[in-house]
């Protein structure tokens, strides 16, 4: 009698900031998020380069509850869709806590399956060398083994951690040495010359049941204190609870003490997207050193820059090595190699309260999307615009009063129960404490203009 195979698991981590990709990721938008390259998110072009290899009814995706709207678009946008898809983080305790918590949820369904665990915000380019290696990893897995996919350096990267291999062969792979922090440039030099180090990618193939005993051996009062709350929260865990775990990364967690590490050399045009400059070193520049990413974007004499743009032309003249990346309410302007350093900036405005560090001017929806237009003298102007055939759930009106007018389409309005229909130029008032809502039935996008008070001014 012949045992049931292993159900593959999909595991995406997608509770990251990515602060140093200001100000197109922010806290409420992270990178994971953004459009960045072409017309797909990270976390989409993630998903869709797993879904010719593995099952799409088993992708998980390890986030905050704030994102999981966001999160379920993306992935609904590209076919996938499945109601245990989310796995909601609390907050971010670090990379241990989120992947045991992966673990303990599938085994709530599944005696025992194979994870692999991917940043839900790298890129990949070789796609065919990435599913051979994927296959390498399940036979490392399979076996008992903890793989981690250990990226071939090209060239001695300081903002990455490396991973050295030991000569004894496990697999396809490498019996793991010992794992190192980011280098200084000298350090990484001689890593590039020595041959058997490799970046730390921070993707992992194994059984569940094998890392929740390495979890056991190692941190076993994680492991208890994970599993006493999923028990008595009915399979969720509680912020009040979860926020007093461990934060940890599962290299400090497990893999620096486990025996069952191996490291899988891999070389298939592999990129964090950590900065503005690793983005840069990823997609193919023109003839001049440049990157043009989105945007409205003229060049004069300019060489070896980063450019990316939303709403504004952007001219740049006699310029080298710049990134220049710019949304309706912030630019900004740096050296590339000195471009991580957008996450100082990051740090600045939270201290000061600034909402340009927590979203973004426009907010997307399953039915449409609000961008905020103005802010002065106390009011705030925004234009809502619902996509042909979609409804905007109802809402309660918990802050003041709010004016409406139909500027292209037609509305179909509920407020308290009562409807109307709103014609273009037609205006209607959303007192406070009603509840209201908004239908597009014909074939065009609604837009409608919204005039109230600004709450963060009251």
């Amino acid at each position: 009698m012949t045992s049931k195979p292993l159900a593959v698991y999909p595991v995406l981590l997608a509770g990251g900031s990515g602060t140093r990709l200001w100000p197109i990721s922010r806290a409420a938008a992270p990178k994971q998020l953004a459009r960045l390259i072409g017309k797909t998110s990270l976390i989409q072009n993630t998903a869709l380069r797993l879904l010719p290899v593995m099952d799409p009814g088993c992708l998980r995706i390890v986030c905050g509850d704030s994102h999981a709207h966001e999160m379920k678009t993306d992935m609904a946008a590209i076919g996938v869709d499945s109601p245990k898809m989310i796995i909601n983080e609390p907050c971010g305790r670090n990379t241990a806590p989120a992947i045991l918590l992966a673990i303990l949820k599938i085994l709530e369904k599944e005696t025992d399956a194979v994870l692999f665990i991917f940043p839900a915000d790298h890129v990949i380019g070789d796609q065919s060398t990435f599913h051979e290696r994927i296959n390498a990893a399940m036979d490392l897995a399979l076996n008992g083994r903890i793989a981690t996919f250990g990226i071939s350096p090209e060239y001695p990267e300081t903002g990455y951690g490396y991973i050295e291999a030991s000569e004894e062969r496990a697999g396809d792979g490498y019996r793991i040495a010992r794992f190192v922090e980011k280098p200084d440039l000298a350090t990484a030099e001689g890593y590039l010359k020595a041959g058997n180090f490799y970046w730390n990618s921070g993707m992992f193939a194994f059984k569940a049941s094998v890392m929740k005993a390495e979890f056991a051996r190692f941190r076993p009062t994680l492991l208890s204190a994970m599993e006493q709350m999923l028990a008595r929260n009915d399979g969720s865990v509680a912020l009040s609870e979860y926020e007093t775990l461990e934060n940890i990364s599962i290299d400090y967690a497990v893999m620096e003490s486990t025996d069952k590490g191996v490291v899988l050399p891999s070389a298939f045009g592999w990129s964090d997207i950590g900065s503005w400059k690793s983005l840069y070193d990823f997609v193919p520049p023109d003839e001049d050193g440049n990157v043009l990413l989105y945007g409205d974007v003229l060049l004069r004499q300019t060489k070896n820059c980063l450019v990316m743009g939303q709403e504004r032309l952007i001219a740049l003249n006699r310029l080298e090595n710049l990134a220049v990346v710019e949304t309706p309410d912030a630019v900004f302007v740096s050296d590339l190699e000195h471009s991580r350093d957008a996450k100082h900036f990051v740090n600045m405005l939270k201290e000061t309260n600034r909402r340009e560090y927590r979203s973004h001017t426009r907010k997307n929806q399953t039915w449409g999307y609000v961008k905020t237009l103005e802010r002065a003298a106390g009011r705030r102007v925004r234009r809502i615009v619902i996509f042909p055939g979609r409804e905007m759930a109802e809402w309660p009106n918990h802050g003041p009063d709010r004016q409406w007018m139909a500027v292209a389409g037609r509305a179909d309005i509920r407020i308290d129960g009562d409807s109307s229909v709103l014609k273009e130029g037609e205006a209607v008032r959303i007192p406070h404490g009603s509840r209201y809502a908004a239908v597009n039935r014909g074939e065009e996008e609604l837009h409608l203009l919204e005039a109230t008070a600004d709450p963060e001014a009251l």
